[in-house]
């Protein structure tokens, strides 16, 4: 959420802001409802300033006039808060300022490419994709999954299901030795936790709802992890605060039938680790912690021995709550193209205004934190790339040297041996 007072002094700003991530606001209504929101709050407070004179009196007349007071301030704050609530829920529609650095485009095909890492081999015979692979090598079940779950689930079975959980301890531990707070995270949220990280009010048609309970399923442990600190007031000295949090995801996908759904590349469960880092009201400092989230997952890639290339997305791709956001897309031979493995933004105070995330400075002055967020690893997309890239003409698919501990061995193969 931005501040009023800065959507006000930077009006063209804003707009031009929501015009480039392509979402539309209300603009006249908004500022016309802040204007009667600061109307009202004057008269109410002249109001209750003339009861506290009230409260001394002694005639009946002036009690009287006292009783209508009370009755008048009632029914203002009555408008007061219905005025208000619609102003706040304007708000919430309006999308946060890209940074200068961010391109201006419309789509996907404004995304400006970066950096490359690593070369895709030239296989010396013909490639299969994960499913065909997958199927010859019994590692995913596609059709009890749908049988049992619906569209677009799935069961890991053998290697594939130790390699999943393999990659998720080898990553939580990597970035806990970098100091990171390791956490599990819980997947079942509040809907505030889903307002303070901007899904809502522009993503709720992809998030599964349990009214019953009135909770949400999450996509993603940024969601609830963003939250942690929320209504609290930390020290300057504490921060930045750095966790590395697991956490199944859930996502409905609404609007994206056809579309990537074949295999295990686009889904309605998965599992994650996510990268989310509470800091200081800096936007110099919390670019410098950007690159470092980028870095981790890069370095995670690199391990693994991925070739990917870093994607720095324009302002109609970026999402609304992000100043700053790059993507890492991993090569595919099945695909014969890159696939989106990895997010990484940076929010400056959007998200914590939301979710009221605030710190003490070393001067005693209160201020909104910073707040980032990064796929450090999500499977089984990953898997993906991994038996893709390490098939063998043989059928059989390599286990990564750093994952060949948790396995027990080197190769995957059927018979399973």
């Amino acid at each position: 959420m931005l501040d009023i007072k800065f959507i006000r002094d930077n009006l063209a700003l804003v707009q031009e802001a929501a015009k480039n991530k392509n979402r539309q606001v209300e603009w006249d209504r908004l500022l016309a409802l802040d204007d009667k929101r600061r109307e009202l709050i004057g008269k109410a407070e002249a109001i209750r300033a003339k009861r506290n004179k009230a409260k001394k009196a002694t005639t009946e007349v002036e009690k009287q006039v006292g009783r209508a007071l009370k009755q008048e301030l009632k029914a203002l704050e009555k408008e007061l808060k219905a005025v208000e609530e619609e102003f706040d829920a304007l708000m919430l529609t309006v999308p946060n300022v890209p940074d200068k650095s961010v391109p201006v485009g419309k789509d996907s095909s404004g995304n400006k490419e970066v950096k490359k890492w690593g070369e895709p081999a030239a296989f010396d015979f013909e490639p299969k994709d994960h499913i065909e692979l997958a199927k010859a090598l019994d590692l995913i079940d596609f059709e009890r999954g749908a049988k049992v779950g619906g569209r677009r689930m799935y069961f890991l079975k053998n290697e594939a299901a130790q390699m999943e959980l393999a990659l998720m301890w080898y990553t939580l531990n990597k970035l806990a030795a970098k100091g990171y707070t390791p956490l599990v995270a819980p997947s079942l949220v509040k809907e505030f936790t889903l307002v303070g990280n901007g899904q809502f009010p522009w993503g709720r048609e992809e998030v599964y709802a349990l009214e019953k309970d009135d909770v949400y399923l999450a996509g993603t442990a940024e969601v609830p992890v963003t939250a942690y600190f929320s209504g609290e007031v930390l020290e300057e000295k504490d921060l930045p605060k750095k966790f590395v949090a697991f956490s199944p995801c859930f996502r409905r996908e609404a609007g994206s039938y056809g579309k990537d759904t074949k295999g295990v590349y686009r889904l309605h469960q998965f599992n994650k680790i996510e990268q989310v880092i509470i800091s200081t009201n800096n936007l110099n400092n919390s670019f410098t912690l950007h690159e470092e989230l980028l870095a981790n997952a890069e370095e995670i890639l690199q391990d693994l021995v991925l070739p990917y290339r870093v994607l720095l997305m324009c302002t109609g791709d970026m999402g609304e709550p992000q100043v700053k956001k790059y993507d890492i897309e991993t090569w595919m031979p099945g695909r014969s193209a890159y696939g989106e493995t990895m997010s990484n933004s940076v929010m400056g105070d959007f998200q914590s205004r939301r979710l009221k995330i605030r710190y003490k400075t070393k001067d005693g002055k209160t201020l909104y934190c910073h707040t980032l967020n990064n796929t450090a690893l999500a499977s089984p997309r990953i898997l993906i790339a991994i038996l893709e890239n390490y098939q063998q003409k043989d059928g059989s698919v390599r286990v990564p040297k750093v994952l060949q501990g948790y396995l027990g061995k080197k190769v995957i193969q059927y018979p399973h041996v």
